[in-house]
């Protein structure tokens, strides 16, 4: 190319800092394109007109000053044809020329024209638009040309159909360029892409210019490939997929532009081979590998950050999509090609075979990455301590860091936050990891307020679920990452991964002895529900037993459930499902044993007071499963819409930052604890004195028997030991709270057999009766075994449960009915009298 002439039209100098530009005589701005409309100011009311800008804020792209431009429409009453889009087509020439020809000949005569250009055709029939170029001023031209606007018709009209009032021309526009010409105001405009490419590009007017709104521009060899691949997909071998991917990276080095269009290709194309390879159990070479980084590093260069913008407004999965396709890919590289390195501009990957090294060393992955326009390197590192290594070995561990990911993966519209370090991806095939530690350098260490966070594939969006800040300095965030499905995880959002095996053990060994327990605890009342409803009280205290037994039965079983369902794999419905009869189960075993709480309180208070059963009952059913439904239902209604529901890498109530609908079990459960432990000490106040007929050297130790008897039979049925969560919420790396709340409430069910029903004299009493005729050989009568006071023999078990007597004093239930008497049914703490 020879430059013949050169013409300066703007003239800039720096005034205090700033970048300060005007016109050269008869040359003016075409407002608002101040040279970068975005960044700058233009002075309007000054003569001549400025523009101001910062040096450090100007893209690369500028516009200065130009000729005075007046523009001109009108509409032809002809059909339209995309052939008026291609520049080299006939037609257009036809039409341009002809126009041209006839506007130059009815303007040549205004003082300062100087040129005429037809700049588009539209859609509408045919709807030309053109250009005049003079040397006066705007409105001096204008004037001129609304004063040969009849002439300019005439000369039209006679090559072409002119629909009447249809020509006009403005002296002012809102947006113009050479690809779209000019428009005004939210005009929008659509065009074939350039020669090569099949689809279309539409611009939008925008108060800063036109602005690109959808693009579908493909590059043809693109195209080409993505008809190749449903050929052969059928039949697809692993030499087919990496030919494929070959051309691919061959296609793309020789056609580096990557419009929007040519992304959304290529991600398509890499989702089609990563998913075919999967689903053949295909295997990947080196060489493949490799390909796919350099096509990764294209699609990941800075420059092309704007281009994903506008992918991103029509396919909003597609950055999402060529995360989790890289991922995929780098999978399926058998460990014998491993280790290799991949270091680009854009992304870094690395892939080891795992060694026994990994139980001494651990796993550790570090890289640096260069922003645009930056010497100063932005790190990121992976740590896996060896303790993570101590089961059988994984067989390959893979990392890779990109920048540009972290400008493409979107945040939602109502957070304003941005991605501030490199994204980092560690893969360990079949293989689970309960803690791992990321180091990000920070791109802008003005930026506060760090939130360590993963990509949700399931839901597109960034979440912290199991990920919190260990440290922060001013050029660096430490994150540690967790993964868990622990009992502890119901009261606390982590657990310390050194005591996760421990602690799921106890949890599942617990509950399977709990639900057994529970279920025999419902048998006995079945067995023995006609005795045990006799009098108002026990009837009203064993509906309350049966309800706190299967609501805590239905809540381990549905807790079981949702600890074996991979929230990641399985369709979210089942999950949601169970995250919400576990939760709404277990607040129905909270207010069943507040009803418990409440019922014993009334009996101490109200010494000589009787409620109606149906009354009791009624605010019993309504407490115990109405307050439960209401609070659910109203936390998945509130949370679900917004995906915050449930855990995302667990089916559990959610802990994030953002919404918090454990709040919703462990608030009541907590509350309802507090309110028993009060109904507790009250019953201890009322124990601590001596049983009437005790000697006074025996207080102390009848005193001391009463009391921790009534603990074991109240502690269980009451909840007291939930209130162990406040200690896995507040201190949750203390690993004494998380053995401790496992261990009791996994096994509470176990607990309130042994203490709530065994240890009621009653109710062994019957059982050992109902058991009796299987030793009927050995006995010569059963004239005494409806006798409640007689001393069986038999069973150790039930001789062992057994009192020696009353006069050591408890809280115990008792049903004193005897035929032809009163009905005298309470919960007698022997030491008072008082009763429930």
């Amino acid at each position: 190319m020879e430059i013949v002439r050169a013409k300066a039209t703007t003239y800039c100098g720096n005034r205090n800092g700033v970048l300060r530009c005007t016109c050269e005589d008869g040359y003016t701005w075409f407002p608002p394109s101040c040279l970068d409309p975005q960044k700058c100011h233009l002075h309007m009311a000054e003569s001549p007109q400025s523009c101001d800008c910062h040096p450090n804020n100007l893209t690369q792209s500028v516009n200065f000053c130009e000729r005075t431009k007046v523009w001109g429409t009108f509409k032809i009453n002809e059909r339209f044809t995309k052939d008026l889009w291609n520049s080299s087509s006939a037609i257009y020439s036809k039409y341009t020329t002809g126009i041209e020809i006839q506007l130059k000949e009815a303007y040549k005569s205004i003082q300062g024209f100087e040129s005429v250009r037809v700049t588009q055709f539209r859609d509408g029939n045919i709807i030309a638009g053109y250009e005049v170029v003079g040397s006066s001023s705007a409105s001096d031209l204008l004037s001129a040309m609304e004063q040969v606007a009849g002439k300019a018709q005439a000369g039209l009209r006679k090559l072409f159909p002119l629909e009447d009032d249809s020509f006009r021309i403005f002296g002012e526009v809102q947006c113009n360029s050479i690809f779209f010409g000019f428009g005004f105001n939210k005009d929008e405009y659509t065009l074939p892409c350039s020669r090569g490419y099949t689809g279309n590009i539409t611009a939008k007017c925008q108060p800063f210019g036109w602005q690109v709104i959808r693009e579908t521009c493909v590059l043809s060899q693109l195209e080409e490939l993505k008809k190749n691949f449903s050929v052969f997909a059928g039949n697809a071998t692993e030499a087919a997929m990496s030919s494929l991917v070959q051309n691919l990276s061959v296609v793309i080095r020789q056609n580096p532009s990557t419009t929007a269009g040519n992304l959304a290709s290529v991600v398509s194309i890499l989702g089609n081979v990563s998913s075919l390879s999967l689903a053949s159990h295909f295997r990947v070479s080196n060489s493949t590998m490799e390909d796919v980084i350099n096509i990764a590093d294209h699609i990941l260069n800075s420059a092309s950050v704007n281009n994903w913008t506008i992918l991103l407004q029509e396919e909003k999965h597609a950055s999402s999509q060529l995360l989790e396709t890289l991922e995929n890919i780098s999978v399926l590289v058998p460990p014998t090609a491993l280790p290799l390195n991949f270091s680009r501009e854009f992304i870094n990957w690395k892939g080891i075979p795992v060694s026994e090294s990994q139980h001494k060393l651990g796993y550790n992955y570090q890289t640096e990455l260069f922003p645009p326009n930056t010497s100063t390197p932005i790190s990121g590192r992976v740590i896996i301590g060896s303790d993570q290594f101590q089961r059988s070995l994984p067989e390959t561990i893979i990392s890779m860091a990109s920048l540009t990911l972290g400008n493409i993966l979107p945040f939602t519209k109502t957070r304003n936050d941005h991605v501030n370090g490199p994204v980092i991806s560690t893969l360990i095939q079949n293989y689970s990891v309960n803690e791992i530690f990321l180091i990000f350098s920070k791109i802008d260490s003005n930026l506060s307020q760090p939130h360590c966070v993963f990509w949700d594939f399931s839901h597109l969006q960034w979440d912290d679920a199991g990920c919190h800040l260990v440290n922060e300095t001013p050029d660096m965030v430490m994150c540690r990452c967790t993964h868990l499905t622990s009992f502890s995880m119901l009261m606390s959002p982590f657990v310390p991964p050194a005591i996760t095996p421990v602690v799921k053990w106890i949890t599942f060994v617990g509950l399977g002895l709990s639900i057994g327990s529970l279920i025999l605890c419902l048998i006995i009342e079945a067995l023995f529900w006609k005795q045990v409803k006799k009098s108002q009280t026990s009837h009203t205290r064993h509906i309350c037993m049966v309800n706190i037994a299967l609501c805590l039965v239905i809540a381990d079983v549905w807790f079981i459930i949702a600890a074996n369902v991979k929230a990641t794999v399985n369709p979210s419905g089942i999950c949601i499902a169970a995250v919400f009869l576990t939760h709404f189960f277990y607040l129905s075993l909270f207010f069943w044993m507040l009803m418990v709480g409440i019922l014993l309180a009334y009996r101490i208070v109200f010494v000589f007071h009787h409620m109606a059963i149906s009354l009791m009952m009624a605010v019993g059913f309504c407490l115990g499963y109405g307050c439960p439904l209401i609070i659910s239902v109203i936390t998945i209604a509130v949370t679900e819409p917004s995906n915050g529901y449930r855990r995302k890498d667990s089916c559990w109530l959610n802990w994030s930052r953002g919404s918090k609908p454990l709040l919703a079990l462990a608030v009541p459960a907590l509350t309802i604890v507090t309110v028993n432990l009060v109904v507790v000490l009250l019953v201890l106040t009322k124990l601590w004195r001596p049983a009437v007929g005790e000697r006074l050297s025996q207080d102390n130790q009848a005193t001391v028997v009463r009391v921790g008897k009534s603990l074991l039979i109240l502690t269980p049925l009451l909840g007291l030991t939930w209130g162990f969560g406040i200690g896995t919420m507040v201190d949750s790396q203390n690993v004494a709270w998380h053995v401790i709340f496992a261990l009791l409430n996994a096994s509470q069910g176990f607990f309130i057999l042994c203490f709530g029903m065994l240890l009621d004299s009653k109710l062994r009493q019957l059982l050992f009766n109902k058991l009796s005729p299987l030793n009927s050989w050995k006995q010569t009568s059963k004239q005494n075994s409806s006798d409640l006071s007689a001393k069986p023999k038999g069973t150790k078990f039930f001789n062992a449960l057994q009192h020696k007597g009353h006069g050591q004093g408890s809280c115990e239930f008792h049903d004193n009915t005897q035929p032809g008497t009163a009905k005298d049914n309470s919960l007698w703490c022997e030491s008072s009298a008082w009763r429930w």
